[in-house]
């Protein structure tokens, strides 16, 4: 299936809307709640693609999940040991979130499994996964390269270590921590900097012990996951294509509900209010564990900025985005520290500065980030998305500001992340149609 974003120029974002629940946690609820004692309802489940890849896996190895239906879904969690051998490989579509925590959660299982994915999925490194599994006793190999699939062998028990990351990468941190689950001893993970925290969240509201002291997580192989009621908020990595519309369009004045505003989240925010961006919270509060805000976003003039290193892992899944704001701000914009950008859906720095380019942007790749002149006037033009849901997006924002159509080609993979993207986006006021 392909699907192609053509975007008229101008306009602006207004009114009050709620994108999709939150992917990180959607992944989360259904794992923690198949292999939690009792029946676990979700509410704000995300029905995308990525999402949907992790429940069909569940119900492979034997799991009884209800729904979804308008975002309710009903997990009959059968216990840490409960899952059964899957007939067939399990395949993760285009999801290397469900790739990475599943090959962590089920290192430990004592039965054989592959996991596989797309062509795109097929290309992503999976051996930084396989590396601290291995060191844990875990029977995983990958293919040549470290490339999936992922093959998973029968071990009695996984021993717990200590694993420093090498990278900042939350995949990798949560993989360790679930296959911590079933190692004897403890495991620990420190990161070299904050990456999200939901795996630890969440586990913490299934009632497992879970200890956390600066960056360093630690759990133990000895404690049970209880069935709790999970509400998924709106996914901040989807608000954020919003957030820089509103920033960039004139006369934009748009407001998005309930979403999670989890601290190793929000560099999104930090970063674009660096450059000048009128960006509100509101009404903040709990859900699930997760702290959660309605955010008020108004159109203000954006200047260039060095991106502080420390805020890049809060930001990682927002850069495409970001990318596009620093094509409006007036001045230059410097990312450094994000080479983790290059082995994503696709490689989104090389993406997104073609892209750029082809609009007449001055955005130079470097091997860990770019460098934007922006604030200058560019013009419409052909996107190439390289089947990459948020180059997607981000350029369907950009559109606010080009001197022309902008058509997007290769969108289909939008319905990974964001079903419904693009009427949410007429509905705020973007000139989009998809074919």
């Amino acid at each position: 299936m392909t699907q192609t974003y053509l975007v008229r120029p101008g306009g602006a974002l207004t009114g009050t809307l709620r994108v999709p629940g939150d992917k990180s946690i959607s992944h989360r609820a259904i794992m923690l709640g198949a292999i939690a004692e009792g029946v676990t309802e979700v509410s704000g489940f995300l029905e995308g693609e990525d999402a949907l890849a992790t429940m069909n896996a569940f119900r492979a190895m034997g799991v009884t999940i209800e729904g979804p239906h308008q975002g309710r879904v009903t997990v009959h969690g059968v216990g840490k040991h409960g899952l059964k051998a899957p007939a067939q490989p399990i395949d993760c579509g285009n999801s290397g979130t469900s790739m990475r925590l599943l090959a962590g959660l089920l290192a430990g299982q004592g039965f054989s499994l592959s996991l596989t994915g797309d062509d795109s999925l097929r290309r992503r490194p999976m051996a930084r996964v396989a590396r601290p599994l291995q060191a844990m006793g875990a029977a995983v190999d990958t293919e040549p390269g470290g490339l999936p699939p992922v093959r998973l062998g029968p071990v009695k028990r996984l021993h717990g270590i200590h694993y420093d990351l090498p990278v900042a990468s939350a995949q990798v941190k949560s993989a360790v921590l679930l296959a911590g689950l079933y190692a004897d001893g403890e495991t620990s993970v420190t990161e070299p900097e904050p990456t999200r925290d939901h795996t630890e969240r969440m586990l913490a509201a299934f009632g497992y012990p879970v200890v956390r002291e600066g960056n360093t997580a630690r759990v133990t192989g000895q404690g049970v996951l209880r069935a709790t009621p999970i509400e998924v908020p709106a996914d901040i990595s989807s608000a954020a294509f919003f957030l820089v519309g509103a920033s960039i369009a004139p006369g934009s004045d748009l407001t998005l509900n309930a979403v999670g505003v989890n601290p190793t989240r929000t560099g999104i925010l930090d970063i674009l209010k660096l450059m000048g961006a009128d960006i509100t919270l509101h009404n903040p509060r709990l859900a699930g564990g997760e702290p959660v805000a309605d955010i008020r976003v108004r159109h203000a003039p954006l200047h260039g900025i060095v991106v502080p290193e420390a805020l890049v892992p809060l930001a990682i899944d927002e850069f495409p985005a970001l990318f596009v704001a620093a094509a409006n701000a007036a001045g230059q914009t410097v990312v450094t520290g994000a080479a983790e950008l290059r082995v994503k859906e696709s490689d989104r720095i090389q993406v997104m500065a073609d892209g750029l380019q082809a609009l007449g942007v001055d955005a130079t790749p470097t091997p860990d980030g770019m460098i934007i002149n922006g604030g200058r006037p560019y013009t419409g033009g052909t996107i190439d998305s390289r089947g990459d849901h948020r180059i997607a997006m981000s350029f369907a924002m950009a559109a606010l500001r080009a001197g022309g159509p902008i058509t997007i080609l290769d969108c289909a993979n939008v319905a990974t992340s964001f079903p419904g993207f693009a009427e949410l986006a007429v509905t705020a006021g973007l000139s989009l149609s998809a074919s």
